[in-house]
């Protein structure tokens, strides 16, 4: 009789786990060359806005509360001259920092360091400067 409590016990606690356990969300298919994407961050009322063609960026943020719904401008420079802007050039990845992803210009490599806050202060975007060009560039 114990040993049936025992797996009883058991089989609920393995069951209660299952049903628990968290889903990952899926990723929603994107078209690459698409003008706008929306990037997940690890927050869960947060996404990153990213115009494809330029660069230009913006944090999206949804709650409850309208208060809480707003759009905040990370970047509202132009990353690149208006010939050169086809759908699909920039596109961000995650790091393992939540609230860092590195923007990439797939047409020429560029990469920037891109940093979304809550906080004025703590926003920005920094170029990742290729060290040997940066070098060359010095002489």
């Amino acid at each position: 009789m114990k040993i049936l409590s025992y797996v009883t016990v058991l089989l609920i606690l393995l069951l209660n786990n299952s049903i628990l356990a968290e889903t990952p969300l899926s990723e929603p298919t994107q078209k690459p060359d698409a003008y706008y994407r929306l990037f997940r961050t690890t927050n869960m009322w947060t996404f990153i806005k990213l115009d494809t063609r330029d660069g230009r960026m913006w944090q999206v943020q949804f709650g409850v509360e309208s208060a809480n719904r707003i759009i905040i401008t990370l970047n509202d420079q132009v990353l690149t001259d208006s010939k050169n802007q086809v759908p699909g050039r920039f596109t961000l990845y995650p790091t393992s920092n939540m609230y860092n992803f590195i923007l990439l210009d797939q047409v020429d490599g560029r990469t920037w360091q891109v940093q979304w806050s809550t906080e004025p202060d703590n926003r920005m975007i920094l170029p990742i400067n290729d060290l040997i060009s940066s070098k060359k560039e010095d002489k």
